[in-house]
């Protein structure tokens, strides 16, 4: 209350002091001019001002995290007969766009887009293709508008109107799973074409098309009636399918949407291996290798895939060669115990000639030796092995893994499930399903995520499908929505509901 008081005072003050100098001042014009009654009366306020208590400035709100609110639309929302080729957007605040052109739909695919601007609290929309007569068109702006401030955006903002006399409000949804992983990617797009020849989802813009959200959802909204194929495909700026490597996905069949269709249709995206292209060399890269390689050791060396000079017995015993071999002599390697009492074993190369694997039933805790002798292998580049050297290694011990008892209570095995056990998105075991239960014996601590592949065709990995010619989906696969943490020396057992 007393600083209530105070503060009353130090008005009445101040207007007391107004009111003194206002008389002062006519005195002051009269004798000594208008200039030095501004003076007197600056120096006043200022001295006023001076006694006063301090004034604490005001303290900042929360942080504004509101989307910019349209006000009013030009013309309203779902205007029939419409006629014009400009819409105008009002909002709350200042706006800007952001990304328009990746952003914005507009249904149905015109063949010039619209043009979109901003300006202080509007957005202006410009049609610049003809507009089809009963057909209704809807506009989605994506994350496009966003206020000044904050950048927040107005997420799927949508504005629709009809060139005819009624909406068109037929509706479809489903959901677009990618098939290898059973995840999901949103930058794909939902295809709908009213050409119905399978060329012309590449060749051809769609009738309508629309995003997937971060759970693979689908929705098209105000479709017309009619007959359509559907697609999906990742959005890389043009919605046509533009080569076997990018995501693609398709329905096998036709679909009659009308009022009355109601089914959510589930999509299965897959892509096809990219094929490696051959390194072009130059004449003058392939002298300065030549060169260099004359300056350097002759001896071809490799590398084995060993952790610590033990061999882990899941695992193969794998050369590694840094080029490619031209000769390799399989008698001049030998895999002996460790009394140098030879084995026999079985050798595979891969595609590249850069790899040998040594196949061999490897027991538990055990030594071995590898020999390899002068002249077993040569590469491309001339480098030779040279000499002959003995190489001792032993394999893991038991307790160097963990057994692991998997359940699968509602498993159907008609189906031919594999449970594949997957790190940083690449499948590292395999295991077909033979029922209610599986049991590995050995395995090494790990942590794993967890798919089970449904292996149509039995070959004991994921297929991916064909779309040109065969119509062949690709095979399904189920992300299992939790980890696995294998524990070393111990018996695991896990519960996986399908």
């Amino acid at each position: 209350m007393k600083m209530v008081r105070d503060e009353h005072k130090s008005v009445k003050f101040a207007a007391s002091m107004t009111q003194d100098f206002s008389n002062f001042s006519t005195i002051a014009r009269k004798k000594a001019g208008y200039s030095l009654a501004l003076f007197l009366l600056l120096l006043i306020l200022t001295s006023l001002f001076e006694s006063c208590a301090n004034i604490i400035p005001p303290l900042g709100g929360p942080k504004d995290t509101l989307p910019p609110i349209p006000l009013s639309y030009q013309p309203k929302d779902s205007t029939l007969n419409f006629k014009g080729q400009r819409i105008v957007f009002s909002f709350n605040e200042y706006v800007t766009l952001d990304q328009i052109q990746e952003n914005l739909l507009v249904s149905p695919t015109p063949k010039i887009r619209p043009t979109v601007e901003s300006k202080l609290r509007t957005v202006t929309v410009k049609l610049r293709d003809t507009l089809e007569p009963n057909t209704t068109y809807t506009l989605n702006f994506g994350k496009a508008i966003r206020d000044v401030n904050e950048n927040n955006p107005l997420t799927n903002f949508t504005y629709t109107f009809s060139t005819g006399s009624y909406i068109d409000s037929v509706e479809l949804t489903g959901n677009v799973i990618l098939a290898e992983t059973g995840k999901h990617d949103s930058t794909l797009i939902v295809l709908l074409h009213r050409n119905l020849d399978d060329s012309a989802v590449a060749k051809e813009y769609p009738r309508y098309y629309t995003r997937v959200d971060s759970s693979g959802n689908y929705h098209f909204k105000n479709l017309a009636p009619g007959t359509y194929a559907l697609y999906a495909l990742k959005n890389e700026g043009v919605p046509q399918y533009a080569d076997s490597t990018q995501l693609f996905a398709f329905h096998p069949q036709h679909i009659v949407l009308n009022e009355q269709f109601r089914d959510p249709i589930q999509l299965y995206a897959y892509a096809e291996p990219a094929q490696p292209k051959p390194a072009k060399k130059s004449a003058a890269s392939g002298n300065r290798r030549k060169e260099k390689e004359e300056e350097q050791d002759r001896r071809l060396r490799f590398s084995l895939n060993l952790e610590n000079n033990t061999l882990d017995v899941l695992k193969n015993l794998v050369l590694s060669f840094p080029d490619s071999l031209k000769t390799f002599d399989t008698t001049k390697l030998l895999l002996t115990d460790e009394q140098f009492k030879p084995l026999s074993y079985r050798l595979e190369t891969d595609s590249t000639g850069k790899l040998y694997t040594l196949f061999y039933n490897w027991p538990i805790d055990q030594g071995f030796k590898l020999i390899t002798q002068q002249g077993l292998a040569e590469d491309t580049l001339g480098k030779s092995v040279l000499r002959t050297d003995t190489l001792s290694f032993r394999t893991m011990k038991e307790s160097d893994y963990g057994s692991i008892r998997f359940r699968f209570p509602n498993v159907d095995t008609s189906l031919h499930p594999v449970l594949q056990l997957v790190q940083n998105d690449k499948v590292l075991f395999s295991y077909a399903i033979p029922g209610k239960e599986l049991r590995i014996a050995r395995f090494r601590p790990a942590e794993f995520e967890l798919r089970i592949l449904f292996d149509e065709n039995q070959n004991g990995k994921w297929d991916y499908g064909k779309f040109f010619g065969e119509k062949r989906q690709p095979e399904k696969v189920k992300a299992i929505g939790k980890k696995i943490t294998i524990k070393g020396n111990w018996d695991n057992e896990i519960d996986i509901n399908l």
